[in-house]
């Protein structure tokens, strides 16, 4: 699980605004549908509050 979380910080990290530029609305979208599936799986707790995290970040940065 720790290795998850890692994951999932370094994806947040490479998500921030400044880099958020790198990908597309597109892909943004894509990676909100998938940190989805993270947050409503059978994952840790910690798991799902960093995939929901996450898709906070990236939908409040969208058009």
């Amino acid at each position: 699980m720790d290795e998850t979380l890692d994951l999932l910080d370094t994806l947040l990290d490479g998500v921030s605004e400044p880099r958020l530029k790198l990908i597309s609305a597109d892909e943004a979208r894509a990676l909100i549908v998938l940190l989805g599936l993270l947050e409503e799986g059978d994952h840790g707790k910690d798991v799902r509050r960093a995939a929901g995290d996450m898709r906070f970040r990236l939908g409040s940065r969208l058009p």
